[in-house]
């Protein structure tokens, strides 16, 4: 009865919110001033004109009868707390997590940031692995860590020790811009702690915080041969920028992949994406990763007969994240606005950050299929210089790279999630920081915004928020 009820005011809030964003939209894009609003169609016809706390959790507003029922099923499971077993409902969680449920992490399906002083890890987690020498018979897979495997699980069930947790401490470097601007750059220090027995010396450790989780189902819809036209690995073009696939393993099909997902790309689709979330943040055990994180380890009493969550839960789950809504651009008008965009492309930006990409057929999906989209991203892997570096490969990522973050709905960040931290740990505490912390092939880049006014910098800041 509880879940009728739930499903009954979601529907009703989506109706609601379908009517005013329906009308709003047919007026904006109608309108009698002959404005071209198009470019505030960031997600073709799955975006929504929503710029309120809910503007990542609404349902793509392009889905049929049946496809809006099988989202809000996704959404009752996203939000799911597993306990510990046995229980007769959502029982399997552990005996070594991250967090309690999927909402928990991607908070308003949006970002997560790193803990303040005296807080734990929330939304935020580390991966860990053993330096690997290019072995090519594992694709160059993360090496896991013995008595730990490739991530540390911070949290335990009762009466079980957790693997450990993370001290972060920050150390201020100021920075002078060309008008004599002075900004504070946070150089993060981590530290592993309490860890339930020795870790190796040469243990590699990757911070990661929770990404948004809205327009994944578009990405994904991405024709391969589209992501690897824009790539440039031995940077033919001479332009600075050599943008790379990864190329990851697929558990179902059983061969590499094109990488998508992650920080790292390091995902080939969203199944795999959800499934290693269940199974590496909460120590849920799927079809696809049958065996419990702990498995070889001491917190490990036995390992479940049966998935502890169904394909068909996998399947609405997955189905959720691939048909959340994009907030539409705001002030595309504004000529302030208007000016940042074109100094973001002046300063190369828009060569990863990609605006315009369009999506093809993703099958079972027909709301993302055949979009226009305007993710600024290119899904590929870039060198982002030493101060950004992890130095943990990843399949095909080295320690430098990370995959180019689609920027859609990065100014709504704080409305949604109530911050503005961003980059893959958090460390930027606001946009023109994360900016400023860009290097290797964004090296030119940073340096176009150094030498920036004030009147240009905030130029670009208002074109970022407006996204």
């Amino acid at each position: 009865m509880h879940y009728y009820n739930r499903v009954l005011h979601i529907l009703i809030l989506v109706l609601i919110l379908f009517g005013c964003d329906s009308e709003k939209s047919t007026d904006i894009i109608n309108s009698e001033t002959n404005v071209d609003y198009t470019g505030a169609l960031s997600g073709g016809d799955t975006t929504v004109f929503d710029a309120s706390s809910h503007a990542f959790s609404t349902p793509a507003p392009n889905l049929v009868s049946e496809a809006l029922d099988k989202h809000l099923e996704g959404d009752v499971e996203f939000e799911a707390v597993f306990v510990t077993a046995p229980a007769v409902v959502n029982p399997g969680l552990g005996p070594i997590y991250n967090n309690i449920s999927c909402i928990n992490c991607h908070s308003r399906d949006g970002r997560g940031r790193p803990p303040n002083i005296d807080e734990k890890l929330v939304s935020m987690l580390f991966r860990l692995s053993l330096p690997n020498s290019e072995n090519e018979e594992t694709g160059n897979s993360p090496i896991p860590v013995p008595g730990y495997g490739t991530q540390l699980n911070n949290r335990s069930i009762y009466g079980t020790p957790a693997e450990g947790t993370v001290k972060i401490e920050y150390t201020e470097q100021p920075l002078t811009l060309q008008d004599g601007t002075r900004v504070h750059l946070r150089y993060p220090n981590y530290a592993l702690t309490d860890t339930y027995h020795p870790l190796p010396e040469d243990v590699e450790v990757s911070p990661r915080v929770a990404p948004v989780v809205f327009g994944l189902g578009l990405l994904e819809a991405i024709p391969e041969e589209t992501i690897l036209e824009n790539a440039d690995e031995d940077d033919s073009n001479g332009d600075g920028i050599s943008g790379k696939p990864n190329y990851v393993w697929d558990v179902v099909n059983k061969t590499y992949a094109l990488g998508r997902f992650g920080w790292k790309a390091n995902q080939p689709n969203l199944l795999q994406q959800v499934a290693s979330a269940y199974h590496d943040d909460m120590g849920i055990t799927t079809s696809l990763f049958p065996l419990e994180n702990s498995t070889g380890q001491s917190q490990l009493k036995e390992n479940s007969a049966t998935p502890e969550v169904s394909d068909e839960i996998l399947d609405v789950v997955t189905f959720y994240v691939q048909t959340l809504a994009v907030p539409a651009r705001r002030e595309v008008e504004n000529p302030q606005v208007k000016h940042g965009e074109r100094l973001f492309a002046q300063a190369q930006c828009a060569d990863c950050h990609i605006p315009t990409l369009r999506t093809g057929v993703l099958s079972g999906v027909p709301s993302v299929s055949n979009q226009t989209i305007h993710p600024y991203t290119d899904l590929l892997l870039h060198d982002m210089g030493p101060d950004l570096a992890d130095n943990r490969p990843d399949f095909q990522a080295n320690g430098y790279e990370w995959r180019t973050p689609p920027l859609w709905g990065i100014g709504l960040v704080r409305t949604v999630n109530g911050h503005t931290n961003f980059l893959h740990d958090g460390r930027a505490r606001n946009l023109m920081e994360a900016v400023l912390w860009h290097g290797g092939e964004a090296e030119k880049s940073r340096e176009t915004v150094l030498e920036m006014s004030k009147t240009e910098r905030d130029a670009l800041i208002a074109f970022l928020e407006s996204l």
